[in-house]
């Protein structure tokens, strides 16, 4: 099976462009699963499951495997998709007849509606790092530009120096599946960048690490995901913010801000690196709340 995975994982390099992130996240997937069929005894006395052995209730066991352990049916769904492109591509080899894990349904899940902060929250939790150190100024930026820009945090932590362009106010992010888009970011972002490039070039300076990433930590090296969830979980938590902020809530908040000020959902789209204009228009259902009410607390009849 090792030598599947590594043909699959050159695949992926060479002809879908995965990003670091979307590799990382496909051979977790596949390694849990092989993993599960050792454990489970499905790989019979080998040590090694044989691939063409594994059928449809195999696939079926390891979903319920999953729901045991109290994933969410859209971390369920995502794996079953992984391990449905795996498939897929060891039959386009000819490695397998049929794909199995085409025929197993995928969980359903409910329809929730993002999690958001209100421009207000938005803004306070933007003001939270106050000092003047190196911590303090970068967190301040990476906020600014989070809210500023609605990146993914994946293409955060992949941005370069070079990507950014202060004097014209434009940023190019590597996207999913290796689409770039320009980005335009604020005057606020400008002026958080302008103060945290002093001391970025102070870190380089003390810790002697030239990295060409943006966001550093405190070694001089390119910030992670992991870091900057931390990041955002220690402003959460000082900040006393309700329910469950993350660096996705952040995004959430900018599309969603964007839209009750007057942005298309085209726009917001392209903003967004959507392959689908399905993606944006959940957030029209944040805005219909609102608007439904607003109606209610304003219109003279509602009340009766």
């Amino acid at each position: 099976m090792e030598q599947y995975i590594k043909e699959f994982t050159d695949y992926l390099v060479a002809e879908k462009n995965a990003s670091p992130h979307t590799l990382e996240s496909y051979l977790n997937d596949i390694s849990q699963f092989g993993d599960f069929l050792k454990q489970s005894g499905h790989a019979g006395e080998s040590s090694t499951p044989k691939i063409d052995s594994i059928d449809r209730l195999e696939i079926r066991s390891y979903l319920g495997f999953l729901y045991d352990k109290k994933f969410s049916a859209s971390t369920m769904r995502r794996k079953l998709s992984t391990l449905s492109s795996f498939f897929r591509f060891l039959c386009r080899e000819g490695y397998l007849k049929n794909n199995v894990v085409k025929s197993v349904p995928a969980p359903k899940i409910e329809n929730k509606l993002p999690s958001f902060l209100s421009v207000d929250e938005m803004f306070r939790l933007i003001d939270l790092p106050e000092a003047e150190g190196f911590l303090a100024v970068r967190d301040r930026a990476m906020l600014e530009f989070f809210y500023s820009t609605g990146v993914r945090i994946s293409e955060l932590v992949s941005l370069k120096t070079g990507d950014i362009d202060r004097t014209t106010q434009m940023v190019k992010v590597l996207g999913k599946g290796g689409k770039e888009r320009l980005l335009p970011f604020g005057k606020k972002c400008v002026e958080a960048l302008g103060k945290y490039e002093k001391v970025r070039s102070d870190k380089i300076i003390s810790t002697k690490v030239n990295s060409e990433y943006l966001f550093l930590n405190h070694r001089g090296k390119g910030i992670t995901t992991r870091g900057v969830r931390k990041i955002i979980g220690k402003y959460v938590t000082a900040g006393n913010f309700l329910g469950k902020v993350s660096p996705h809530s952040i995004r959430h908040s900018f599309a969603t801000h964007l839209l009750e000020g007057g942005a298309d959902l085209r726009s917001i789209q392209e903003l967004l690196g959507h392959a689908s204009l399905s993606t944006t228009q959940k957030y029209t259902h944040l805005t219909i709340d609102k608007l439904v009410e607003t109606y209610d607390q304003a219109h003279p009849r509602a009340k009766e």
